[in-house]
């Protein structure tokens, strides 16, 4: 009985020490999302409370909330592109404080144990703990960004610099350093390197402007012409291939020293490598939920190589928003209220945007949630 009693104090505490949220969540393979009321966990002696400010929607998000992945653990507030302003810290928090800008990428823990944490890569963590619809150590359910306050150890949380604008910076924590991991990962970052980048929406527009930044040459491979000029004469690449035309592809064979692949729909390999030099790299960063066929031929002549890179570390993410700051990059973006989030969700649907919609969540979070 006494045990029970404790018990019954021991939740009524944390009912009180725990933090009242505000979100926008799906609740079923619809999709679509509506005001939601939750509580995010007590503040631990190692966690940072945040106030959120922006939020980027990322096809994540989408594929999350329509469960088109599967695993789907309604209700799932989405969002892992998350920039925000420190409202406290616990007792064992180390280097922030209240009123420090800071970022959350796609995941807020990881064994700390495995090989690929102890090596710092914690982004291929077989535990990994996603932002939004992961399972926490307490059993309870993540939720990301599309809510006005978040609770994270202080390991995952990342310092934004404050030259970069809160919402161009949002778009970082996952379009960007996805780009960015594979390219100093795998050497694709040598001033006067040839690089490729396949495909121009929110992840191939930020591979463009990374690339840039390192000194690269930079050529945008799409399959729709009409981007040639946004590519060239916007974002600053070097030259533009229309992926399927062969003329302009058999010119540029052979020509280039890596090339970013940012494509999620299902698409052809070899036309991509025959473009890459003797020992070349290509990296898929893309995730089409097709199988995709790739003569042995393909990669064994010449030696190229392929491989793949799923967003990037902690000291990835920081390095990345700390290059970020210093060369002034930041994602092209189109700001929307709250409000609008099912609408944004439908255009990303079919890639009608330019190139990241984030959300403006402190000024729109106010609406009556239930």
């Amino acid at each position: 009985v006494l045990n029970e009693r404790h018990g019954r104090i021991k939740e009524r505490a944390m009912a009180q020490e725990s933090k009242p949220a505000l979100g926008w969540a799906a609740r079923d393979a619809s999709g679509l999302l509506s005001p939601y009321s939750f509580s995010r966990r007590v503040q631990k002696e190692d966690d940072v409370t945040i106030r959120v400010l922006f939020c980027g929607i990322c096809h994540t998000d989408l594929h999350v909330a329509k469960n088109e992945w599967g695993n789907a653990m309604y209700p799932i507030v989405p969002g892992h592109e998350i920039v925000g302003v420190v409202t406290g810290v616990g007792r064992g928090v180390r280097g922030f404080k209240a009123g420090d800008r800071v970022g959350v990428g796609s995941f807020v823990g990881s064994c700390r144990a495995c090989e690929s944490c102890v090596k710092g890569y914690e982004n291929n963590c077989p535990a990994l703990l996603l932002t939004c619809n992961g399972v926490d150590c307490d059993g309870a359910t993540t939720q990301g960004g599309f809510a006005d306050v978040l609770v994270v150890n202080q390991d995952y949380v990342l310092r934004v610099p404050e030259g970069l604008p809160p919402a161009g910076a949002a778009p970082l924590l996952c379009a960007g350093v996805t780009g960015y991991s594979p390219m100093v990962q795998y050497g694709l970052n040598a001033p006067g390197m040839l690089l490729g980048v396949v495909g121009l929406g929110g992840l191939g527009h930020m591979a463009v402007k990374f690339g840039k930044a390192f000194g690269m040459t930079v050529t945008v491979i799409s399959s729709s012409p009409r981007k040639r000029a946004e590519a060239v004469e916007r974002l600053g690449a070097d030259n533009f291939l229309v992926r399927h035309d062969a003329e302009e592809m058999k010119a540029a064979a052979g020509t280039m020293d890596g090339i970013i692949d940012t494509v999620s729909a299902g698409h052809q390999l070899l036309p991509l490598l025959e473009l890459l030099k003797p020992m070349g790299q290509m990296v898929l960063v893309g995730v089409p939920t097709e199988p995709m066929v790739l003569p042995a031929s393909a990669i064994v002549t010449g030696g190229k190589r392929l491989a793949g890179s799923g967003v990037g570390s902690v000291r990835d993410c920081q390095a990345m928003l700390d290059f970020a700051g210093e060369h002034g990059i930041a994602a092209d973006v189109e700001v929307v209220k709250m409000e609008y989030v099912n609408t944004a969700m439908e255009r990303l649907e079919r890639n009608d945007v330019r190139y990241r919609f984030v959300i403006d969540v402190a000024g729109s979070i106010g609406c009556a949630a239930v």
